[in-house]
C-alpha cells in the first residue's frame, strides 16, 4: 500500500527550465540580457534589505550596477540617484534602461523620484536621465515596465505601464529625444484590475487575497502591469495584474499627442483571455506574444488571433515575474514568490530563499525596432 502511494501520478511539467542564477538576499523582479550576453536584474524596495536596486549578474552573483554610488539613494534629492527600480530593459540599440518608480514600499512619489535612466553598456556610464513631471508620474503612480521603438521621432519612443494600486492606471509615452512624456488611456477600464467579485486569482491552490484591518481584498489589485510591443511595432500589448484579459492599442495613437483619450481608446482591442493571470508580457521577432501565468507556474505564448500554447510549466516557476527574450535564443524569467509575501498571509512571510532566474530555449529573437 505504501509503495502504491509513493507512485501515485503527479502534475506533469512541460518544457525544460534551466537555472541561470539564484539569489539569497532581496527578492528581484526584472531581468534583461544585453546583445553580448550580459545579464542585469533589479531589486525593488518592498521591505527586504536592498543594498543596491540594480545589479549585473557576474559569475552567478549580483554586483551593484553601474556602480554603488548610482544605487545610493539621497533622501533629500530623489533625482540624484536611484530610489527603487522595478524594471531593467536593454533596448534595440543595446543600451540599458533603468525604470525607477521613486516609490519605496509603494509610498507616494516625490518630484525627481520617478525617472528613466539610460546606461551606455560600452562605458558603463549613465548617459541620459529623464525625470517625469508630477502630472505624468502622479503621487500614486507606480512605474512598472517599459518597451521601446527607436524608429519613432528623432531618437525613439518608450512606452511604460502605470500599475498604481491606489490611483489612476494607464500608459505613459516618452519621447527619448526631448525627454517629454505624457499619459494615455488615463484610468481607462482596460488598464484597471478587476474587483474581487469578478476576478479571484488562485495561486498554489489558494485564493490570492490581502487582509488588512479586517478587510479582504484581491491580492493582485494592481492595474496595467505587463507590456509588450508587436514585432512590427504597430500594437502595444498590456495587461492588468489583477485580470486574465489581454489588451492591445495602436502605437500610432499613443504617440500622437493631439489625440484625446477617447480617440486612443477607439483603437483598443480586447485580445481575450490569456489563459490565466500574468505579471510580465514579452514578444519576439516571429510575432509571438508571451504571457507569464502566475496561477499555473507557467509561461504561455500565441501568435495574433491564435491559440495559446504552453512554453513551460514547472512547479519551481513560483510567480513568474519578468520575461525577456535574448539574442541567444532563450527566454529569461524571474521567479520571486511574490504571492508568498507576509502581506498576503497575515503577516507571515512564506517565501523560501533562494529566488531564481531561469531560462527556456525558444529559438526566437527579440523585437528590435531600430
Amino acid at each position: 500500500m505504501n509503495d502504491q502511494v509513493q507512485h501515485l501520478p503527479t502534475d506533469e511539467p512541460v518544457g525544460t527550465l534551466e537555472v541561470v542564477a539564484t539569489f539569497g538576499g532581496a527578492m528581484l523582479t526584472g531581468v534583461t540580457v544585453s546583445h553580448t550576453g550580459r545579464i542585469f536584474v533589479n531589486f525593488p524596495k518592498w521591505g527586504d534589505d536592498v543594498q543596491f536596486t540594480v545589479a549585473e549578474v557576474r559569475d552567478g552573483q549580483p554586483v551593484a550596477y553601474p556602480d554603488q554610488t548610482t544605487n545610493d539613494t539621497d533622501p533629500n534629492d530623489p533625482a540624484a540617484a536611484l530610489v527603487s527600480v522595478q524594471s531593467v530593459v536593454v533596448d534595440p540599440a543595446d543600451r540599458l534602461w533603468l525604470l525607477d518608480t521613486g516609490s519605496p514600499l509603494f509610498q507616494p512619489t516625490q518630484s525627481g523620484g520617478p525617472k528613466l535612466l539610460c546606461v551606455d553598456l560600452a562605458t558603463d556610464q549613465v548617459v541620459q536621465k529623464i525625470l517625469f513631471p508630477q502630472d505624468v508620474a502622479l503621487p500614486t503612480t507606480y512605474l512598472n515596465d517599459v518597451r521601446f521603438d527607436l524608429r519613432r521621432g528623432e531618437a525613439g519612443m518608450a512606452f511604460i505601464t502605470d500599475s498604481a494600486q491606489q490611483g489612476p492606471n494607464g500608459l505613459i509615452v516618452v519621447d527619448l529625444a526631448s525627454g517629454e512624456s505624457w499619459r494615455k488611456l488615463h484610468d481607462h477600464p482596460s488598464t484597471k484590475a478587476q474587483n474581487l467579485q469578478d476576478f479571484l486569482p488562485i495561486v498554489e491552490g489558494r485564493p490570492f487575497l490581502e487582509r488588512q484591518d479586517g478587510a479582504v481584498k484581491q491580492g493582485a489589485g494592481m492595474g496595467s502591469d505587463g507590456i509588450a510591443i508587436s514585432a512590427d511595432g504597430a500594437r502595444l500589448y498590456y495587461c492588468p495584474l489583477g485580470s486574465r484579459r489581454l489588451y492591445s492599442v495602436s502605437t500610432d495613437a499613443l504617440v500622437n499627442r493631439s489625440l484625446d483619450d477617447s480617440a486612443v481608446a477607439a483603437t483598443i482591442r480586447d485580445e481575450g483571455d490569456r489563459g490565466g493571470a500574468s505579471d510580465g508580457l514579452e514578444s519576439d521577432a516571429d510575432g509571438y506574444i508571451y504571457s507569464g501565468n502566475y496561477e499555473h507556474n507557467a509561461i504561455l505564448r500565441r501568435k495574433e488571433g491564435g491559440v495559446w500554447e504552453t512554453v513551460i510549466h514547472d512547479p519551481r516557476l513560483l510567480w513568474p515575474d519578468t520575461l525577456s527574450v535574448a539574442m541567444d535564443g532563450y527566454l529569461y524569467v524571474t521567479a520571486n514568490q511574490l504571492h508568498r509575501q507576509a502581506r498576503y498571509h497575515g503577516g507571515q512571510d512564506l517565501r523560501r530563499k533562494p529566488y531564481s532566474l531561469f531560462r527556456i530555449r525558444i529559438d526566437a529573437q527579440p523585437v528590435l525596432l531600430r
